[in-house]
């Protein structure tokens, strides 16, 4: 081989590294995992053809949805959007049937793969421990995780659950975090469920509830991303936000229930509009633009790790309640108008 022909043979290697590289690094590293929920709870919404272009068109590339919508599930197609899909908890007690699991398995995820991207199954949405659903938890993933194994499918799509802040009976300091007694009952076998088959929990983060539940003694700049510096230090761990707090005490929770290898999807994170006090416009565009812009940056306990976060919700819900700010957490009004300027989900 001549000169010429070695030193070509380097640039073309030198630029096929360089183009593995980027892609992996650069690319991923600036591409912020967010994701948007499609909540349906309202009577004056666009059609599941139209929500499924809308989130295309603003390149929003992840969808929660909260039941197996078959005109979602339709338009999702071809799509390449990633999709958490939710199973009502009004239907965990048929699931813990493997049959019915094998069925809605079948009907749900196997008739639309590989043209919709499935990536969890969120078994119940925030099931406390006390309701009489919590009993079908577990049996339910169990079975579902069992029927995506059959069809070949249990190491695409990961099976969890949904749940919220309020299974922590200790989140501060977050070091000290944990479910307590009467969670760990529930939430132990879930955590050791999640852990042997590699799927994250899904969790309900919002500190716009813990803020308003405790103004006393929780900053507003703590629950915005505004403040200034260090608000609080946990041993060597510095926090400057209440949504790393309210994660890192989930992160150690699930290390005290013998999870440590769990990772946390943030499946829902959100400020409403308006309806009560600090639910404002400008109160929500900031905690959208700051959080976005900070999802990259992991958190104090997992630093540099990103976090895969869904905003709540893409579009306001008019027949949700009883508050009325839970009528106001979407990003864009039903018409599609936005309600805050310049968020960009990418």
């Amino acid at each position: 081989m001549d000169f010429l022909s070695v030193n070509r043979t380097l640039m073309i290697a030198t630029y096929l590294f360089l183009g593995f590289f980027i892609a992996n690094h650069t690319i991923t590293g600036a591409t912020k995992p967010i994701g948007v929920c499609n909540g349906r709870i309202a009577d004056n919404l666009p059609s599941e053809q139209d929500v499924v272009s809308f989130y295309t068109m603003n390149g929003i590339g992840k969808m929660r949805i909260y039941d197996p919508n078959q005109a979602t599930l339709q338009a999702l197609r071809g799509t390449n959007i990633e999709l958490i899909l939710g199973v009502p908890n009004g239907d965990l007690q048929s699931l813990t049937t493997s049959s019915t699991a094998n069925n809605w398995v079948q009907n749900n995820i196997v008739a639309f793969s590989p043209a919709v991207n499935f990536r969890y199954i969120a078994v119940g949405n925030e099931v406390e421990p006390s309701d009489p659903a919590s009993q079908y938890v577990l049996p339910a993933m169990q079975n579902i995780y069992n029927a995506l194994v059959s069809t070949n499918l249990g190491g695409e799509i990961k099976v969890s659950t949904s749940v919220s802040a309020s299974l922590l009976a200790q989140s501060y300091p977050p070091s000290a975090g944990s479910f307590g007694a009467t969670s760990s009952t529930y939430m132990t076998p879930v955590v050791s469920f999640l852990a042997t088959t590699g799927a994250p929990l899904l969790v309900n983060v919002y500190p716009y509830f813990a803020y308003i539940g405790d103004p006393q003694n929780i900053r507003l700049d703590f629950a915005l991303f505004t403040a200034q510096g260090t608000v609080f230090q946990d041993g060597a761990l510095a926090y400057q936000n209440l949504f790393d707090a309210i994660v890192d005490a989930f992160y150690s929770a699930l290390e005290a229930a013998g999870g440590a290898n769990v990772e946390i999807v943030v499946s829902e994170t959100g400020w409403p509009s308006t309806g009560e006090a600090a639910a404002t416009v400008d109160n929500a565009s900031t905690y959208y633009k700051n959080l976005i812009n900070h999802v990259n940056d992991g958190t104090p306990k997992k630093p540099g790790k990103a976090m895969e976060t869904y905003l709540f919700s893409i579009f306001d819900e008019d027949q949700k309640g009883p508050a009325e700010t839970e009528r106001h957490f979407g990003l864009f009004s039903p018409d599609k108008q936005p309600k805050y300027n310049n968020i960009s989900f990418s």
